[in-house]
């Protein structure tokens, strides 16, 4: 089966959203809201329709992840490979992979660009999107504390810069990130099937990457 048969858009999937996947527990797990982590400033809620055109990955019986890389996209690059990825899982339990069909390293696009974003969850697949090449992203408003506090974390240093905020990052602060914190807090995503509400998601997905992100690569847990 080709890529094209397998990607579908999200229109696409909402047409087939009453169609049988993989009998009863596959339903469930496909029925969970889609997540957009951190969208790189602080209008959340409001980005999740510049995803809505992202690949549909059909989930299939094999239990192994499958993995698809895109070009990052002019003046863009992907902080992490899936060489990265595939050992980054592998250190997490296994109950927590079980359910995790697709990681994507999606292209950024024109549109995607008005509201980036460091990663999103949609049903059983993660994507990761690709930041500036130079590393540094700039805001026109400042971070929140939380922001600032995260960033700092794993290596990134927040600098206002006149009337803009920078946010600075090295090849591996930022793969340390990503591999740590964007990627676990999706995969908590996909491992939440109890919550429904936006915020009630979040918080698990939070506690999710600092609990199995930040403090096991600390060896903190």
């Amino acid at each position: 089966m080709n890529r094209r048969s397998e990607s579908k858009t999200a229109k696409q999937y909402q047409r087939r959203g009453s169609q049988r996947v993989r009998a009863q527990r596959r339903n469930a797990r496909n029925s969970r809201p889609s997540a957009g982590y951190r969208r790189r400033g602080a209008h959340a809620r409001n980005s999740q329709e510049f995803y809505a055109q992202e690949d549909w990955h059909e989930p299939l019986e094999d239990s192994s992840v499958r993995f698809v890389v895109q070009k990052a996209g002019a003046g863009h690059v992907h902080p992490v490979t899936i060489r990265d990825v595939r050992r980054r899982l592998a250190e997490l339990p296994e109950r927590y992979t079980r359910d995790l069909d697709v990681v994507q390293l999606s292209r950024m696009t024109r549109k995607r660009a008005l509201f980036p974003c460091y990663g999103m969850q949609w049903a059983t697949s993660v994507y990761l999107y690709p930041i500036e090449t130079t590393l540094v992203e700039t805001y026109v408003r400042p971070p929140l504390p939380q922001q600032v506090i995260e960033a700092r974390m794993f290596g990134g240093r927040w600098e206002q810069d006149g009337s803009l905020w920078r946010l600075r990052w090295t090849r591996d602060s930022i793969r340390d990130f990503y591999l740590n914190n964007v990627l676990i807090h999706e995969v908590g995503h996909v491992n939440d099937a109890r919550n429904t509400n936006f915020d009630d998601r979040e918080r698990f997905a939070d506690w999710f990457a600092l609990e199995y992100g930040y403090r096991a690569s600390r060896g903190r847990r």
